[in-house]
């Protein structure tokens, strides 16, 4: 059976700041399975966890900061109003340029990662392309699974993979279990030119969500910015993942 369907809100984020219940509503018509929240611009994680009961969507993780420091608890507490028990973060560019910056990033993901499973959650890294970028002889990422933590899994965005220049199937395989969770994406795949709605673009969708079908558990649709009407490109996308039974919906 292919694996559930997710909208990261992020996507909608503009029509959610207008009319966050109204664009949320849009979502579960469409027949997204569940959602990945980042953020509650225009209400509130309390009023949002309600709505996503009410329709039936299922939360399957939240964007945040790192849960360490002064941020612990408040993200804690936020992951349990939402109902959540991924927690999904990252760090900048800058962080990810030399072998040394990569293990500090690793030290500060380890520690959130030993947070999350003390109170009854995983923590994974969302990428960027700046993590499939050589460093030295090896790429950042390979760096990075030699200092992390085998707790800490990875939401994979396979647009960005792309855009760093790797190939995203051969790096879906490669990750296997280690990202149960895809950021589904489409478009040219060059950074600052929009993204597409799912299959109108140069990534190849069906051989990524083949190489991750023993592993993945959500595909989660994410675009940062569409030459199109979002919202149209929202509905296309699930149309896409779910006619061709890459993905599977409510409908």
């Amino acid at each position: 059976m292919p694996a559930p369907i997710g909208l990261q809100l992020y996507t909608i984020r503009d029509f959610l700041g207008k009319d966050y219940e109204g664009g949320v509503r849009k979502i579960a018509d469409m027949g997204y399975v569940g959602v990945e929240t980042a953020g509650f611009p225009g209400t509130t994680p309390e009023k949002a966890a309600k709505l996503f009961r009410e329709l039936g969507l299922e939360v399957t993780s939240a964007h945040v900061g790192l849960p360490i420091g002064k941020d612990k608890q408040p993200i804690l507490d936020l992951m349990n109003t939402i109902g959540s028990k991924r927690i999904i973060s990252g760090l900048w560019a800058d962080q990810f340029k030399t072998d040394d910056e990569i293990k500090k990033s690793c030290d500060k993901f380890n520690e959130s990662s030993a947070v999350a499973t003390a109170n009854g959650m995983t923590f994974g890294i969302h990428n960027h392309w700046w993590e499939f970028l050589k460093v030295g002889d090896r790429y950042a990422y390979q760096i990075m699974l030699e200092y992390l933590d085998p707790n800490v899994f990875f939401e994979l965005d396979v647009y960005w993979v792309q855009t760093a220049g790797l190939d995203p199937v051969a790096v879906t395989r490669e990750f296997g279990a280690r990202a149960p969770l895809l950021h589904i994406k489409d478009g040219p795949a060059v950074q600052k030119v929009p993204t597409t709605a799912v299959g109108d673009g140069k990534v190849d969708i069906p051989g990524i969500i083949e190489a991750a079908k023993p592993t993945a558990q959500w595909m989660i649709v994410e675009l940062d910015a569409c030459a199109t009407d979002m919202m149209e490109a929202v509905q296309k996308s699930y149309t896409y993942l779910t006619t061709t039974k890459l993905a599977r919906g409510r409908k």
